[in-house]
């Protein structure tokens, strides 16, 4: 009886590894999966990214402190501005007035409540960590370096702002939070159509956030390049923390649940 039951369970586990295997051979066929080789070296140039950018971000700092504007913040200002094409004023005035208060934060809240609301808990959570500390970090930054905005005799200034301009505020909110939510679009969603619109639009605003604000002449291109990498550094950490959290907590949510981390115990 015992052997009939072992035969038995060998041929049922026979028959599940059979296709598993077979999908297997066919994802390695088809070089879906990079290697490990080539996995390390992603991860290994993703590092230096980071720390590059951090290195890149103090310097600019330091300098942005002592120095009101660089050369080529004056030439790229007039470079962008002397864009002069209808659609382009509009795109650019559109994306700076949804980087401001209140519609920005009116976003935002829209944003994270829908999350929650679809049950998305964890990433309700970290969305909402990731926004008020990159906000936070950003106007401490701001209180820091204490740069002045562009001179309204060097460029054309739409409108004079009254805070400091390194970093921009714009660019690093559109970085964490847009990105943010690109990312969880690009994760959790099945591919179809409104999804890929979704992570081109997304795409497009983050991008071109710091063309809109060098435009408007409420910051210079170095305060804009010193916001995409402080944003991207804080958007990687996001991810990172979102990854390494979801397995451990919230793995009951009602909808994207994850299989908890076994413990080492």
């Amino acid at each position: 009886m015992a052997n009939k039951v072992e035969d038995v369970t060998k041929q049922t586990t026979e028959a599940v590894k059979a296709p598993v295997n077979q999908w297997r051979r066919r994802i390695s066929a088809a070089g879906t999966i990079v290697g490990k080789s080539w996995r390390r070296y992603r991860a290994s140039a993703f590092q230096l990214y980071l720390v590059v950018a951090v290195v890149i971000f103090v310097i600019l700092a330091f300098l942005a402190k002592t120095i009101a504007y660089f050369t080529f913040d004056v030439t790229i200002t007039h470079a962008i501005q002397d864009v002069n094409a209808g659609w382009f004023d509009a795109l650019m005035t559109t994306l700076t007035w949804i980087g401001f208060a209140p519609q920005a934060w009116i976003i935002a809240v829209l944003v994270i409540g829908f999350l929650f609301v679809s049950g998305l808990k964890w990433e309700t959570l970290v969305t909402l960590v990731s926004l008020i500390g990159s906000s936070l970090l950003g106007l401490g930054i701001k209180l820091v370096v204490v740069r002045p905005r562009p001179n309204a005799d060097l460029v054309h200034v739409m409108a004079q702002l009254n805070d400091y301009s390194f970093p921009s505020g714009h660019v690093l909110f559109f970085t964490t939070f847009f990105g943010f939510i690109l990312f969880l679009v690009y994760t959790l969603i099945k591919p179809v159509w409104w999804r890929t619109l979704l992570l081109i639009v997304l795409g497009i605003m983050i991008a071109l956030i710091g063309v809109s604000r060098i435009y408007e002449g409420e910051h210079w291109a170095s305060d804009v390049l010193a916001a995409y990498l402080l944003g991207s550094v804080w958007l990687s950490g996001s991810i990172l923390v979102y990854r390494w959290g979801k397995p451990r907590y919230f793995v009951n949510q009602p909808v994207a649940k994850e299989t908890p981390t076994r413990s080492t115990h």
